[in-house]
């Protein structure tokens, strides 16, 4: 068939051009489990499909704009912001910020929206956009064609009065076989009313492909079986960002030119935000500056008594005039008037980060980290270069930090004040239950499915192994498919740790502010990446268990020493703690208690502050990954000798033996064998932390090695350190951590060794935190000669206490070393328990010791089940004999006197005491001898762990001991006598689980028998055959090689055994870490 030419007709429309055209409603998946793509996604894609700009415009929120304004500077495409709204009676508009002020009063009456309702949702009526009209914002109206005519009609009228000029009707036209009809209608409504139209897509993802993720957020989001959804899933793929060529045939080319014209109208770019400090601290007399060096005067003056070095007071002087030069004062200000209020109310706090590198920060009281004890790099904390403000990180106790954080709000306002978001994300688990449900799955499955998932984020196939999944099924492929997309995606906003931003102004019409889950705390829709990206003020008001565990630990010593210790006054450098620490002896210990440290801790030795400080930073992925270990090492213990290319380099690496440990090292050699500029090595550091993510080092490894071989370097050099920077990647260490760090890790150490009962203490009182449960925790108390005592009904307290001999005489100081304490385990340890209870309990105790359960149970009215828990606790024996007999006078109990109420507590004392001496009354077993079995020691110890996860009595391992001693089994502390590469067997109970990610699949397991703990080495080979034990049980035992260096004993395993049965009904749980 012979082709035909084309018409001039036909050839004249492929010649003309397309109209221009901007997307005006798009979502992304920050409006959460309804978009299917990222900003990033939307805007590189319309940047490709060659449209003039796009808009964002999540429902009520403002949350992924920031991503996408970072994508459209790199693509260079205009980048709208705004947002879509559903009005109380059905109203569905769409709002875009034209300027400044219009994207200030856009995310104003998102804040308002949002404030009105609980957390997640929002509310929006017509009197609230009134009262918050945001006028410098153009408005599209996307009408409801299944509302009555005479609704749309109050809807066209009251907008036109609301948005006059700058309201446009939007048509989006998606293919559903109405288009035609759809188009003549808004067209009429449009005459009718005066109102134009323009085109618009009604995007939710960037691409078709995503239309079965898109049906599946519904689906999850609607609580709905994808089959079940009917009209409520799209009837078709089409919103997504289509190519202009189907446009222009779907729209009208005057309606595509209206979206490009709306776009012109709209000049706004989050770069135009300006942030404002608040001001009111500055007392009238002052100037910011002023009153800052005011302040860091009088520091100076209670730092240095004596007067400060000239290097620290040059160090100061060059911090105050690039601190002026920068207007950062009102910053610094801040930040040490929340210190200052958490020093006033006994609050201990700590900064750290960047800050701990600022001499200010030091004399402000922010940090306690001497800045002439550590090599200062201030280009880390604020640069001229940075066009951003300084990061400050202030930890405070756990327990407090509560009252510092609504100090600031009390200060600043709600309007003022708010912490940063955390975009929450889908994960293994949680997309894995979420796409089973949306499928119709059946929940054991799901259940079974999940539970087989050992990590968080690790190929998904490769996690259920162990879940006997039929690959061949379509469903569980469509299950894993969905799954494996949906995680990373974004669920919900929480709040940040502690990311504080305070403005002068009012900050809602800087970013949106919604209700927190917590009570009492608003959040803003940017998280913290979002806030760095833009340069705005975070402070980090963050929580530290540690801090929380020193306090209480200070204020029990002082409690029974004549003078008050505080960290100020604890002895520094003393050579018996690095003793301790260098034994790997740091169970409890801040930082250096995990696995990883403890096998360092040998080898290292640490002698002094600063070998400390390398000690918490070299045990990080970053010096690992980059090779700095066993170089470090090799030098240190002088089997290696220490070259330096160049006086310059050795001036940066002296202090580390010549291998780069912190990221500070790494910008500084890069300002001095490379050229690079203070504000080039900062960012160099950004680079060097997220180049997995978006591999950006590549052009900073040209500047470097080029800069390196100008300067005279050998090329080997410049390589070797660009490989360590690459290290650092993988999560390398600020000096400014690890001194902040260090201070507190030697803090702990000495704590625990010249007052080990009173550390314990603080440590079980501090629970959940650390790598150890309080099994471990009391295990290692009474291996360091701790006496502790049971949990009792007449001497507990809620929480654990010290108890002393009758003879025992207050500390004249605090620094001596003491054992005489005793430790007291309180009621808070008993599970099942309830705090009010047990707080009821302690001040009924306060009339009298109780002398019977049904005395207990009348004075303190605690209800059955705290009964029933202090029995299965065996607390009551003081009263009742065994936790058998105290179970049965529990249970006999008479209900009536689990009534009485408050009201008995104005009765006389006497008549009560009488009352309870009438033998007859107190006599719970009713005058029979009942015969009740005999507990054994195997079940009082099943018992004890079930009912405070701990016991006093001896160690499960030891019931067996016997027994394993026929099968030559070794006891912990034999394996020291064991030679290298020899065979042993061992068994102990698991307490912690670790898979680094720097391990390459290795995993490590602590076990722990009556004679301690050791170290378990699983290669992935090993794994592989057992993975089911090495994840699951909870006794173990392992044949293995046994491996010594440098005073580290590890169990390199070859076979391994579950031996959990023989546990029966124990219940135990391991702390797992990855």
């Amino acid at each position: 068939m012979a082709l035909q030419s084309p018409g001039k007709t036909e050839l004249a429309s492929q010649l003309e051009p397309l109209p221009a055209y901007a997307e005006l409603h798009c979502i992304s998946n920050f409006s959460f489990l309804r978009g299917a793509s990222f900003p990033e996604e939307l805007v590189k894609r319309a940047d490709d499909l060659g449209y003039c700009a796009i808009a964002i415009t999540d429902e009520c929120s403002l949350s992924g704009v920031v991503r996408a304004h970072m994508a459209a500077k790199e693509r260079d495409i205009k980048l709208i912001i705004g947002s879509e709204f559903v009005m109380d009676k059905g109203c569905h508009i769409v709002l875009l910020a034209c300027n400044r002020t219009g994207y200030g009063a856009l995310s104003h009456l998102i804040s308002c929206a949002r404030r009105k309702t609980e957390k997640g949702s929002y509310f929006i009526d017509r009197s609230m956009v009134e009262d918050n009209l945001p006028e410098d914002c153009l408005a599209l109206w996307i009408p409801n064609l299944q509302q009555e005519p005479e609704l749309l009609a109050c809807q066209a009228v009251w907008l036109k009065r609301q948005f006059s000029n700058k309201l446009w009707i939007a048509t989006e036209l998606l293919l559903r076989g109405d288009d035609r009809l759809k188009l003549e209608f808004l067209q009429q409504l449009g005459a009718q009313f005066g109102l134009p139209l323009c085109a618009a897509g009604g995007v939710y993802m960037h691409d078709a492909s995503r239309r079965i993720m898109q049906d599946t957020l519904t689906a999850i989001r609607l609580i709905t079986p994808i089959e079940d959804l009917g009209f409520n899933a799209e009837s078709n793929g089409q919103r997504h960002l289509r190519n202009r060529e189907q446009l222009a045939k779907l729209f009208p080319s005057e309606l595509m030119e209206a979206s490009a014209e709306i776009a012109s109208r709209c000049d706004f770019q989050l770069d135009e935000l300006r942030y404002e400090y608040p001001r009111e601290l500055v007392p009238p007399d002052y100037t910011p500056h002023g009153w800052l060096r005011e302040l860091t005067e009088a520091g100076v003056r209670h730092r240095w008594p004596k007067g400060a070095t000239p290097k620290v007071r040059n160090l100061i002087e060059h911090e105050l005039e690039l601190i002026k030069e920068l207007n950062y004062e009102h910053y610094f200000l801040t930040v040490h008037d929340i210190v200052a209020f958490a020093h006033s109310q006994h609050i201990l706090c700590q900064g750290r980060g960047s800050a701990a590198n600022s001499a200010v920060c030091y004399c402000l009281g922010i940090t306690e980290v001497d800045p002439a004890r550590v090599e200062v790099l201030f280009e880390r904390f604020i640069s001229k270069e940075r066009d951003e403000p300084p990061d400050i990180d202030v930890d405070f106790e756990n327990a407090r930090r509560e009252e510092v954080i609504q100090y600031i709000y009390k200060k600043y306002g709600r309007s003022r004040a708010a912490i940063a978001a955390t975009v929450i994300t889908y994960r293994s688990r949680s997309a894995l239950r979420d796409v089973g449900r949306a499928l119709g799955l059946d929940r054991e499955l799901l259940d079974h499915l999940a539970k087989s998932i050992y990590s968080g984020d690790s190929n998904l196939k490769e996690q259920l192994v162990d879940a006997n999944v039929d690959y061949a099924d379509t469903t569980i492929q469509r299950l894993l498919f969905l799954t494996q997309s949906l995680i990373g995606f974004p669920r919900h906003l929480s709040q940040h740790v502690g990311g504080f931003i305070v403005s002068q102004g009012l900050l809602s019409h800087l970013v949106p502010i919604e209700n927190a889950s917590m009570a009492d705390r608003t959040v803003i829709q940017w998280e913290k990446d979002d806030l760095e990206s833009l340069g705005l003020l975070k402070i980090d008001v963050l929580a530290l268990g540690m801090l929380t565990v020193v306090q209480k630990c200070l204020d029990i010593i002082s409690d029974y020493s004549r003078k008050i210790l505080s960290i100020q006054n604890i002895p520094s450098e003393d050579p018996k703690v690095y003793d301790m620490m260098s034994d790997a002896d740091t169970v409890g210990v801040f930082q250096i208690e995990s696995r990883a440290q403890m096998s360092m801790l040998p080898r290292l030795r640490p002698r002094s502050y600063y070998d400390l400080v390398i000690q918490i930073a070299i045990v990080r992925p970053g010096p690992i990954q980059g090779d700095m270990v066993h170089p470090y090492l090799n030098r240190r213990n002088g089997k290696e000798e220490v070259i330096y290319p160049s006086d310059e380099v050795k001036n940066v690496l002296e202090r580390t033996l010549g291998v780069p440990i912190f990221q500070e090292q790494v910008m500084q050699l890069a300002m001095v064998a490379a050229g690079f500029s203070g504000g080039e090595a900062d960012q160099l550091r950004r680079a060097m932390a997220a180049w997995k993510r978006k591999a950006g080092l590549e052009s900073y490894r040209e500047k470097l090695v080029k800069g390196m071989l100008k300067r005279g370097y050998e090329e080997e050099f410049a390589e070797q350190l660009f490989k360590q920077i690459k290290g650092f990647g993988d999560y390398g260490f600020p000096e400014s951590h690890a001194a902040s760090f260090a201070l507190i890790a030697y803090v702990s150490s000495w704590l625990k060794l010249y007052h080990p009962a009173a550390f314990c203490c603080a440590l079980l009182n501090s629970q959940p935190m650390g790598f150890y449960p309080p099994a471990q925790l009391i295990n290692d108390a009474r291996y360091h000669g701790v006496n502790i005592l049971p949990v009792d009904i007449n001497k507990s307290s809620y929480e654990s206490t010290l108890e002393f001999d009758s003879g025992f005489e207050r500390l004249y100081s605090p620094c001596e070393q003491t054992m005489d304490p005793m430790l007291r385990i309180g009621f808070r340890q008993v599970k099942g328990i309830s705090g009010v209870g047990a707080l009821a309990i302690v001040e009924a105790r306060q009339a009298g010791k109780f002398r019977t359960i049904q005395e207990l149970v009348f004075r303190s009215g605690i209800n059955k089940k705290d009964l029933e828990s202090l029995a299965a606790a065996d607390a009551l024996q003081e009263l009742s004999g065994d936790r058998h007999r105290a179970f049965w006078q529990a249970s006999g109990v008479d209900a009536r006197c689990q009534d009485r109420n408050t009201s008995q507590e104005n009765a006389d004392l006497t008549t009560q005491m009488n009352f309870y001496s009438d033998l007859h009354f107190a006599d719970i077993d009713f005058g029979v001898d009942v015969l009740l079995p005999v507990v054994n020691e195997g079940q009082n110890i099943v018992a004890d762990y079930g009912s405070t996860g701990f016991t006093l009595r001896r160690h499960p391992i030891a019931l067996f001991r016997n027994h394993l001693n026929l099968y030559q089994v070794s006891p912990a502390s034999y394996l020291a006598a064991i030679d290298n590469e020899a065979y042993a067997k061992v068994i102990g109970l698991v307490t912690c689980r670790q898979r680094p990610m720097t391990a390459a699949g290795v995993t490590f397991i602590t076990l722990e028998d009556e004679s301690g703990i050791f170290n378990v080495v699983v290669w992935p080979k090993i794994e592989e055959r057992f993975r089911s034990i090495v994840r699951k049980a909870m006794l173990m035992g392992v044949v293995g090689k046994v491996q010594k260096s440098d005073g580290v004993i590890h169990l390199i395993a070859q076979e391994l055994v579950d031996l959990s049965h023989w546990l029966g009904s124990m219940e135990l749980s391991s702390r797992n870490f990855t």
